[in-house]
């Protein structure tokens, strides 16, 4: 199952019963005592909202709230994406101008990911800016930090990385309970779609990140991982790096029964392109037309919209689930 593709974490924890008051000997103090048990979760919650956080960010980082963020910047589009997925949309009051979601369409955009506005940040006065880890001068990390504002780094490489930034999300915005219950959605929709496929032949796959020269993704990415879990095989599945460049001598060898290309990420992606190509022309797939592309905006960002990412993918590996939701 899914779980074992990640490891054995229990992202979806459940959450502590209420205690219930200690019941007395004398039956008069029974009524008190149950009102006390009804207080308790409408307390806790109210403790929850106000209380100071202190969480280390994947960075290494130890990053402190007086309490749970209210006004975000999200510089991570897959971490934008992951608050809306947690009921926090109505808190982010930044984004990049690489975010699509119809649901921040009219919140200001401070920039890219790794080059934003710092000016553009701090007019915006957030108590949560969230960052890249893959940004590794951290330049406007320390920038903000030095203004007084808090970042939060995130790493946004394999699936353990979505279901970690689920988490940590949801305890900076004082959305717990939700981003348990996102975690255990995306888990089981994620192992419905891998035992959908789990009798099918897996066809050898090419995941094209970049056609020259070649890049293509390893396994220890959620792009690598997601393949393996909606039914194929990565052609490069023996990688060591994460975003491994290979030779197009080595492609050929390896001739891939698939070609899976990011629709949006070159000036065109058609069939008739690769065909002309040097080297991308001889392949088995590329003469046979077993090109597709995929939405690229939906398989570059590690999000819960990752279940639907891997149905995009199975779609692609298995025809017969083209028309399955």
């Amino acid at each position: 199952m899914f779980s074992g593709l990640i490891g054995s974490r229990n992202i979806s924890r459940a959450l502590g019963a209420v205690a219930l008051a200690t019941q007395f000997a004398c039956a008069g103090d029974a009524k008190p005592a149950a009102a006390n048990a009804q207080q308790a979760p409408t307390t806790r919650a109210a403790t929850a909202a106000t209380a100071a956080i202190s969480l280390t960010d994947d960075g290494g980082h130890v990053v402190t709230l007086a309490r749970p963020a209210q006004r975000v910047i999200s510089l991570i589009p897959s971490g934008t994406e992951t608050l809306i997925a947690i009921g926090a949309t109505d808190r982010i009051v930044g984004r990049t101008r690489y975010d699509v979601a119809h649901e921040v369409a009219s919140v200001p955009s401070v920039g890219g990911g790794v080059d934003p506005s710092v000016e553009a940040i701090v007019a915006l006065h957030p108590d949560l800016v969230v960052s890249w880890d893959n940004d590794k001068r951290q330049v406007v990390r320390q920038r903000l930090v030095a203004l007084g504002v808090p970042v939060f780094v995130m790493r946004t490489e394999d699936t353990t990385d979505v279901f970690r930034g689920i988490e940590n999300l949801g305890r900076l915005t004082g959305r717990d309970s939700a981003a348990h219950a996102v975690s255990a959605s995306l888990r089981a929709q994620l192992d419905t779609i891998q035992r959908s496929v789990a009798d099918k032949p897996a066809p050898s796959v090419l995941y094209v990140v970049y056609d020259d020269p070649p890049m293509t993704t390893g396994p220890m990415t959620f792009i690598g991982q997601l393949i393996s879990l909606a039914g194929g095989r990565s052609v490069f599945a023996d990688a060591t790096t994460r975003w491994p460049t290979v030779a197009m001598e080595e492609i050929v060898r390896r001739n891939p029964d698939l070609v899976v290309v990011p629709e949006g990420e070159f000036k065109t992606n058609s069939i008739e392109r690769f065909r002309k190509m040097a080297g991308w022309r001889t392949l088995r797939a590329v003469r046979d037309g077993h090109v597709v592309t995929v939405p690229a905006n939906l398989l570059s960002r590690p999000s819960p919209n990752i279940a639907q990412a891997a149905r995009v993918l199975r779609a692609a590996l298995h025809p017969e689930f083209a028309s399955t939701p």
